[in-house]
Parts: C-alpha cells; structure tokens; sequence
C-alpha cells in the first residue's frame, strides 16, 4: 500500500485504522541519542521493549536516568518555591538557552544551593523575628498584672496605714516580726512564669495546672486582640498572655511541664518596672533590624526565582525530554560487537520516508560514518491501532475507545458516531430554545479555546471544553429537533405560518383540539402548534416521537450489521458473509424492519390500523384475516412468508458455521502434514528448495472468527456451544435492542413534561400574581430549574443514554474492540503528562 500523506480526508483516515508494520532500527551508539530525539520529534513510532527481562537497575542508561530524575526533582522545588511566593512561570527563553546536560546540571545544583541556603536564614531570621514579636506581647500586656497589683498595693497600704494613724512606706514589711518564724529556711518567697498559649487551649490549660498544683498557683490571662505567628509552625493562631505565680521548685517542673505539653512559648520577664520599659525599648529595636534584614532576603530571593522563572520552562522541557530519551535507549538492545543498539518498533505505513529521514538527519549531525539501517520485519503479531484525528474528531474517536479500541484495520464506528451520537442526543434533547442556551455555552469554549487550553480547569469544566466540538453538534441537532418538534422551552411558536386548524364554531377553545377543522394548507416545517394542545385526547406528537424512535432504531441496526458484513469481507471471511450477515439481515427486517414498513404506510396512508395488534397476532393468529388493520393489499401473505423467513434464519445462523470450521480444520490439517512430508523429504535428499508459503495474511491471521483456529486443537462443542450463545443473544438482543431504542420517545417525553412544569408552575404563575417581586422571584427560579435541571441533568442523562444505545445497541452488531492503541514516542506529549 503506498504512502498516504496527511491531506487525506477525516472519513477515510477513520473508517479504516492506518496500515501499520514492524520495523527493526540498528543505529550507531555515536548517534543513538539525538536519532532518538529526531524520533521523538517526529512521534511516529513506538518502540518495543527488548529489555523487559532487565529491572531498572541492570539496563544500559540507569545513571543517566537517575541523573534526570534528580534534576527533575530540583526543578520541581523551584516551582513549589515559586508558587509559595506567586511567581508564574515565563514563557520559554532562548536568552541564554542551556543545551547541554552537564551545564544544565550544575546551573541547578548551585542554583538550589543558593536558594536553600537562602531559605534557611530566611526562616531563622523569621523566628527569631516571631519570637521577638511574642516577647514585645508578653513585656506590654504582662507588664499590666503586675501595674495592677502594685496599684492595688498601695491602695491597701493606704487603707492600712489610715486605720493606723502612722505613716508607713511599702518597704516595711506585711508581717510584724512576730508573725514571722525563725526559721529562714521556712520563709515562702513567690515565683512566676510568663509567655503565651493557644486560646483554644487556655481553659484546659487553666485546668490542668489547677489539678497538677492541687490549686496551689495564681493564674493570670489576657486576650492578644491579633493573630500572632507562631515560632515554631509559622501560622497565625491566636493566643493569650499569661502570667503563672507558683510557690516552689516542685510546682515550677510541673508547670513548665504543662507548657511544653500544651505548646506554651516561655519568656523571661523582670520584676523591676523600670527595667521593663527598657526592655520594650530594646526588642522593637531588635523588631526593626529583624524586618529590615527579612525584607532584604525577601528582595534577593525574589530575584533568584524571577532568574528562575525565566528559563524555567525551558530547563523542565529539556530535562523532561532527556529523562524520555534515556528511558527508550534502554528498550534498546546492544548489539554483540556493542557498536550499535537495535530498536523494534510499530510505524505507519506512510511514515517510513519520514523516519528514515530523520535517522540520516542524526547521522549527518552527528558526523558519523556509519548510516542506520532501517528494515521492515515480517510479523503476525497483531498490531496497534492508529487514526489520524484532529481536534474536531478526536472527541468522538475518544467516546468509541471509552468502551474498547478498534481491533486492527477493523471498522471504526467514529465515523458514524459524529453524526448519529449528537442526533440521537439531539432527538431525547430537541428544544430549540435549550438548543440554543447550550450552542452559546459552548461557542464560548471555543471561542476562547486557545486561552482555556493553557489553563488547567476543573474536572467537570475540563471535561466539556474536550468535548466542545461534540456539544456543538449536539446544540445545533438539538435546535434542527426543536423546529421539528415546535419546542421553544416546551412552548409551540406559529414560526413557518399560522395553524392549518381553526376552529369550527365559537365554543372551540385554543387550548383544545376538539372542534378543529383544517383550513389552511399543511404546515410548512415540523409539527403544527395546535398538536400541543391538548395531548391527553390527541396524542400527535407523542405518537409520532414513539414511531420514529423505532425507525431510528431498526436503522441504526441495520447499519450494524452491514458493517459486519464489510468488516467479514475485509478480513476475508466468507463463513460470516454468508452464515451470519444474510440470516441476521432476514431476522431482523422480517420482523422489526416490517414493523417499520407498517409505520410509514400508515403515515403515508393516514390508516387507523392498530399496529399493536398486527404484530402481536402476526405470531399468534398468522393465518387470521386482518380486517380494518389491514393497511394494503398482499398484506396477510407477506407477514406469513417473513415469519417464516424469521423461523429459518435462527438455524441458519446456528448449524452451518460449526460444521463448515470443521471442514476447514481439517483441509487445513492435510496441508500441514503435506507441508512436512515435503520438508522431510528434501531434507532426506540433501536439496533444498522453496516450500509452499504457508504464512497467512495479516488480515487472515487477525481473524478471530472464522479461521482463527489455525493449527490449533479443533472443539467442535465448544464452536457449537459458542455458535449458539451468539444466536440466542442475537435473537434476544434484537427484540431487547428495538425496545431499548424507545428511550429516545421516553426521554423526549420527559424532558418537555419537565419543560412545561417550569413554564406552567413557576413562570406563568409567578406573571399572574400582578407583582414584580414575585414575578422577578419566579423569573430567577424558572432560570435556575432551567440551567440546572434542563440544560446540565437532562444534557448529561441525554448523553449517557446516546451512549449507550452506541455501545450496546449499535456496536455489538458488528465491533469487537478488542486492539489497542498506537502510542508512539513523541516530545508533543510531555506537555500533557504529570510529574
């Protein structure tokens, strides 16, 4: 198959996975590395692991990985260091570009350094500054307990020395010497603590030193009206001043004890009043220092990260892409004269000029003499499977690969699903006022798609602006489905003309379709307003969203299955052509395909035939005359000869396929004993000559259900009883798939009811209160129900349900899924992938 460059069009690169080979690279050490970077450019191949048995530890290239991972490591700090301090990273610098790994690595080791060592007096710079902060505190606000008690003091001297009639200073002592003991040692001198506490934590505080010193302290509290900083975590928590008077050694362990539990910061304080104002004086002097010194490391540090920022972008990309590099190299293997690695890989058909250009590109630079040699191997490994997309249809490939990727070469539902997904959303959805609500949501993604797709959104944001190109086309269907229908917020509008009913006489009302007569001209486009009326006595619209859901449905299978039949002439299997695709055509359209032949007779027709009851007695009663269900003539026959077609197709679908890979099991057994007889017998005769290729195609030997069995054991029961599961689930799933479809009329159904119930209940009631307060109060609700019921809840049960009538109804007809995806080795990536 010859090259197919990228002009071709979407469809074709879809319908059909890219034609794939396995090719084998032998390339000189000297120029492994930048060959490999080429590729990575490139991003056109995927290379194999030939090292698989090795562990990290033991392939060729370990330290250089170790030596990425560390640099990596450092660049992370740098950009956890910048987003602490709110720096955002430039773009990418070419002023003074760093190409080599060896720089590379030193710039970043003296650069952490540097900004490690910098961080380390910054933050013991802080503490120190903290603690002063919390000293200053302690020094104003324990200061006034002890201005307090000597106020209250000399209040009680003064009381004292009144009631005595003599003039006593506050040096004579409390107690006469006659009430003091002898005994010096025994004299109780008072102690105290002070420094601050967690509020949160000060009553459990008080507490425990109550318990702890048996109520033998004097505990003083006040609130500090700030957040301080904490010393040791660094946040602001908000504390208390405290002062503890203690009498004792004992009692003093105890209480610094309690304050290390309970995160207590200690300070010294002095007794003297004057040496108290000196030593506020002194630490806000320290204060200043401190907050001079800190904004000079803030002034360096911040510069150091503005050096940082600039060229960060750069340094993580090349680094990031060296780590990528060296991680392939190992999937290499050495060759024996350990000249050259030899890489196997997966590359498309059309990008073979493409990588051999870039293996002589990495020659020439590398000013090497010997050229890599690429060669194609010959394999029956199943490859991957690759689709060329763009933007707009990478979101539908994606919701195909959510339930299983294309087997090799197999067809690609992503075609259809671009159409028939937002159509089928379209028809649960159709309103064109929500239609529109939702278009203008998205075009907003899409508008601004270059900016959003820099930013990083949030899950549920992230995941509709992926999808923007698919609720684009889901918004637009939407609308198409809303004219039809004549839904604008479940309201009908008289858009392509007034009604073709008018009334018959004066007691006709608007709101009733009773008493209609037609008088004008059918309508132009959708369905006519009146139909609105009244649904309960002339259910038009209910009907004609129940019928064509069965005829989207009965389609879509169809179409499943003839895709079956091209995916079994593709890969060459004429057992599925004919013992699978024929009586699954029969079965189905004998049944549900007449059902949708009776649907569109009776439109064309206007005939009030009962459907229901055709169908149902077309099993039971065949032979029974039809009467006024009969919608033409021939009509009885026909039915008798489809359901006799339905009976035959189920055994022909079962029997003949097992005994046919039977036969064929054993043709292909004789060709192998054949095939060995000759090779003994040239062996014996010492003359050698070509053998019957034997090889199967790539398209033969990928089948998986006609000649997948090869050489391999032959279970005629297991084929029967395998045959027969398929049968029975193919029999069951068509009646269960038609039925399924009919969520398409449920959801329709649902989603106007829900509509008119915020229209009826909540606007109009709110406009016929004559208030515009309660009118601007049922204005806001009916937005709110709408946006949040109708345009998120019923868009997301819409999609899920489109999604599951793609998987289930539509793509067990004829996909397996059963591949994987081509992932090849591309630098375009590591944008998008996390640390």
């Amino acid at each position: 198959m010859g090259e197919r460059g990228r002009g071709c069009c979407p469809s074709m690169d879809l319908m059909r996975s890219e034609p794939m080979q396995l090719v084998q690279l032998i390339i000189p050490i000297e120029s492994a590395h930048l060959a490999v970077s080429y590729l990575g450019d490139l991003g056109l191949i995927q290379f194999k692991d030939l090292n698989a048995e090795k562990s990290p530890f033991q392939r060729t290239y370990a330290i250089q990985i170790k030596r990425s991972g560390e640099m990596a490591r450092k660049l992370r700090f740098f950009r956890d260091q910048m987003s602490k301090a709110g720096l955002v990273t430039g773009a990418r610098s070419q002023v003074e570009a760093i190409a080599n790994l060896d720089d590379l690595e030193v710039k970043l080791g003296d650069l952490e350094a540097e900004l490690v060592e910098i961080n380390a007096n910054g933050d013991k710079l802080q503490r120190s500054y903290n603690e002063l902060a919390e000293y200053k505190l302690v020094l104003q606000n324990a200061g006034k307990f002890f201005h307090s008690a000597l106020s209250s003091a000399e209040a009680r001297q003064r009381e004292y020395s009144a009631n005595q009639g003599g003039e006593e200073s506050l040096e004579i002592p409390l107690l006469s010497e006659q009430e003091t003991t002898a005994d010096s040692s025994k004299q109780v001198r008072l102690g105290f603590i002070t420094g601050l506490v967690p509020r949160e934590k000060s009553m459990a505080f008080e507490r425990i030193l109550f318990r702890a010193t048996r109520g033998n302290v004097f505990l003083r509290q006040v609130s500090v009206d700030e957040p301080v900083v904490d010393p040791v975590s660094g946040d602001k928590v908000e504390k208390n001043v405290f002062a503890v008077f203690f009498s004792g050694e004992r009692a003093k362990n105890k209480i610094l004890k309690i304050c290390d539990a309970f995160g207590a910061n200690r300070y010294s304080f002095s007794e003297d009043i004057s040496k108290q104002s000196q030593m506020i004086t002194e630490v806000s002097r320290r204060l200043s220092e401190l907050k001079t010194t800190l904004d000079a490391g803030l002034v360096q540090r911040g510069n150091l990260l503005q050096t940082i920022g600039e060229h960060f972008e750069h340094w993580n990309i090349l680094v990031r892409k060296e780590k990528a590099i060296y991680h392939t190299l190992n999937m290499l293997s050495m060759d024996v004269t350990k000249k050259c690695l030899v890489a196997e890989g997966w590359s498309p058909i059309f990008a073979t000029k493409q990588i051999q250009d870039a293996l002589h590109q990495a020659t020439l630079d590398c000013n090497t003499q010997v050229e890599a040699i690429f060669q194609v191997l010959r394999t029956r490994e199943m490859p991957p499977t690759y689709f060329r997309t763009n933007k707009f249809t990478t979101a539908f490939q994606e919701i195909v690969d959510a339930y299983g990727v294309a087997k090799y070469q197999e067809a690609n539902p992503g075609v259809f699903t671009i159409v028939t997904f937002p159509f089928l959303f379209a028809v649960m959805f159709g309103d064109w006022g929500h239609g529109i609500c939702l278009l203008l949501a998205t075009l907003f993604f899409i508008v601004r798609e270059k900016k959003l797709s820099s930013q990083k959104l949030g899950d549920i944001t992230e995941m509709a602006f992926g999808g923007r190109y698919v609720i684009v086309l889901m918004s637009i269907f939407s609308i198409y489905t809303g004219l039809i229908y004549n839904e604008f917020f479940s309201v009908p509008f008289e858009l392509f003309g007034p009604s073709a009913y008018v009334c018959r006489d004066a007691t006709c009302s608007e709101a009733s379709t009773i008493g209609l007569i037609k008088g004008r001209d059918t309508y132009p486009f959708g369905v006519d307003p009146v139909w609105h009326g009244s649904r309960s006595e002339l259910p038009f619209l209910n009907s004609l969203k129940m019928k064509m859901s069965i005829l989207l449905g009965v389609a879509q299978m169809n179409l499943g299955i003839i895709l079956s039949y091209f995916n079994a002439l593709f890969f060459k299997n004429s057992i599925n052509t004919w013992f699978q695709f024929v009586p699954q055509m029969i079965f189905l359209n004998s049944l549900f395909g007449y059902l949708s032949l009776l649907i569109i007779v009776k439109w064309c027709t206007g005939s009030q035939a009962d459907l229901y009851h055709v169908m149902i007695y077309m099993f039971l009663s065949p032979t029974d005359e039809l009467g006024e269900n009969q919608l033409f003539a021939g009509q009885k026959p026909l039915q008798m000869v489809l359901l006799l077609l339905a009976l035959v197709s189920v055994p022909w679908m079962l029997l003949p396929k097992p005994f046919l890979l039977k036969k064929q099991h054993e043709v292909c057994n004789f060709k192998l004993s054949y095939v060995i007889f000759l090779l003994i017998i040239r062996h014996q005769g010492e003359a050698y000559a070509p053998l019957p290729d034997t090889d199967e195609s790539l398209q033969s030997g990928t089948n998986h259900n006609g000649g997948g069995h090869g050489h391999e054991e032959f279970e005629f029961s297991e084929v029967f009883v395998h045959q027969l599961i398929h049968t029975i689930e193919f029999v069951l799933g068509a009646v269960s798939n038609t039925a399924s479809y009919l969520r398409l009329w449920a959801l329709s159904l649902a989603h106007s009811e829900l509509s008119i119930v915020f229209y009826e209940k909540v606007l109009l009631l709110a406009w016929g209160y004559d208030n515009i307060f309660i009118l601007i109060i049922g204005i806001i609700i009916f937005i709110c129900a709408t946006v949040g019921v109708l345009l998120v809840m019923e868009t997301l049960s819409a999609f899920l349900h489109a999604l599951r009538l793609h998987w289930v109804e539509f793509q067990n007809k004829f996909y397996e899924g059963d591949g994987y995806k081509f992932y090849p080795f591309s630098f375009s990536v590591l944008d998008a992938e996390e640390e």
